[in-house]
């Protein structure tokens, strides 16, 4: 490996495996996304809110349709790449199935911050056109603006629902973290790149990303 670190390697097969796997798994984060969003609208209160939901989910597929593309650029078919991460994303899904509006609020304010800020640590092993992408994916925050919203106005009408938002909110962190353990532990190159030449440090970075987490439940009233 050259000091320039493997992202200067795009043409590496380890490194091309790695990229597979990180934009295989963010794009079927992305399509999950799309699909949950769509299905809660039906718990939304208002049609203001069944709307908005409508937008974030356009916005979501609109996502996976951008990195769908650049892995058949990289000649990587997305369902390939999709595949081996199916299986853990479905089981933190059902196993953090919300029950109610502010629960499905919590789920996507928790778990897509979770998903945003880990995948931000990992830009910096990628390639610069990759990088682009996986860029572009991750900076609409509208979705945090109107989620943020509707969470502090539902805790203003009924102050007594933050306790078990705070205790819903540790069980989707909790669960994410497991299902990154599993998937971390089958994927190769994926670990091998974030810790290799310019890669990640692991432990700084799940302890930014858990600061950064601390501040959005601050942000809403809720504490960690």
């Amino acid at each position: 490996m050259s000091s320039t670190g493997m992202h200067e390697s795009a043409d590496d097969a380890e490194y091309r495996a790695a990229v597979a796997d990180i934009l295989g798994v963010l794009a079927y984060g992305e399509l999950m996304a799309f699909e949950r969003l769509a299905y809660d609208a039906r718990m939304a209160p208002t049609l203001d809110d069944k709307a908005a939901l409508g937008r974030l989910a356009t916005a979501e597929f609109e996502h996976f349709a951008a990195l769908a593309t650049r892995l058949s650029d990289l000649g990587i078919p997305a369902s390939a790449a999709i595949e081996p991460f199916v299986e853990p994303l479905e089981e933190f899904h059902a196993r953090t199935a919300p029950s109610d509006w502010a629960e499905s609020l919590i789920k996507a304010y928790v778990g897509d911050g979770l998903m945003r800020d880990f995948y931000r640590e990992v830009t910096r092993v990628l390639d610069a056109e990759t990088r682009v992408v996986v860029e572009k994916a991750l900076a609409d925050t509208e979705h945090v603006t109107f989620l943020a919203e509707r969470l502090r106005r539902i805790m203003a009408e009924d102050p007594r629902c933050a306790g078990r938002l705070a205790l819903w909110a540790r069980r989707i962190v909790g669960e994410a973290l497991l299902q990154a353990r599993l998937v971390a532990t089958r994927r190769e190159a994926l670990v091998r790149l974030l810790a290799g030449g310019r890669g990640v440090d692991l432990s700084a970075a799940f302890d930014r990303i858990i600061q950064a987490h601390a501040g959005r439940m601050a942000a809403i009233g809720l504490a960690a």
